[in-house]
This record gives structure tokens, sequence and C-alpha cells, in this order.
């Protein structure tokens, strides 16, 4: 016969803890947040598509309407997150708001918002890429690689 080993009370005690936030945790609710994150998103971009059409419109190319529509989006998200609007949105957009280019932009002002009462070098400055900055160092090493390949097999 096996060695039965009895829990220690500590043991016990994390157990009972375990199951008591199970049962007591609320469960998110996927489908709200699924729908929401799909229309919030699309919403987005069809705010920049429209951008894109009305840049257009006053006689720039596909290139640079793009461009200026990206730059409207960023400028619209941050200007958004200082007056704390953004935050009131992603609360009912979710994922929505943080896939397109508008939650990059958020992801840069929130912390400097956040940290700015420590001053302009260690706080906004010190602080500023602490949500972006590992989104960017893994999209500059990426684009390297990329771009090592490419050159490679040229």
């Amino acid at each position: 016969m096996a060695d039965h080993i009895e829990p220690s009370d500590q043991q016990l005690q994390k157990i009972v803890y375990q199951q008591m936030v199970q049962q007591t945790k609320p469960k998110p609710p996927v489908l709200r947040n699924v729908i929401g994150a799909f229309f919030f998103g699309g919403l987005i971009c069809i705010i920049g598509q429209a951008l894109i059409n009305i840049y257009m419109q006053f006689g720039l190319d596909q290139r640079a309407a793009s461009t200026a529509a990206s730059a409207t989006l960023v400028f619209v998200a941050a200007l958004l997150t200082g007056l704390g609007v953004y935050d009131s949105i992603a609360k009912y957009a979710g994922a929505g708001t943080i896939v397109p280019i508008t939650g990059f932009a958020n992801s840069i002002v929130a912390p400097a918002l956040e940290f700015r009462r420590e001053g302009m070098v260690l706080g906004t400055g010190a602080k500023i890429f602490t949500l972006a900055g590992p989104v960017l160092v893994c999209g500059f090493v990426t684009s390297w690689l990329i771009g090592l390949v490419v050159y490679l097999t040229k």
C-alpha cells in the first residue's frame, strides 16, 4: 500500500481559500466583451477610413491621406486620454480600444499623466514608455530581423 500523506493546515487553508475564490469571483461576460471589442474596434477603423477618404478629397494621395488619418487618430486618442474620456470609452469597448492605433496613443499618454507629479524627468520622462516600451522593442527587433532576412535572401 502506498503511504498517504496528509496535507498540512497551511495547505488545507490554501485549498479552501482557492475554492472560495473560484466560487465568489464574478464570471466575465465573454460574449458581451467580444461583441463590444468587435464593434468599437470596427468603429475606430471606420472612422480611420472616413478620415482617409476626407483627406483624399482635400487632394492628398492614398499614402499621405493614410498618414494624416493615423496622425489624427493618435492625436484624438491622446487628447481623449488627457481629458479622461478614453478610459470611460474603454470600460465599454474593452479590447476594441486597445488593438487599433488609438490604444498605442493611450498607452503612451496614460503613464505620462499618472507620473507627472514626480516631475518631468523622473516622472513623465522615465515612465512614459512603461506600457508601450515592450511593444516598441518587440516591433523594432522583429522589423530588424525581417529586414535582415529580406536583405540576405536577395
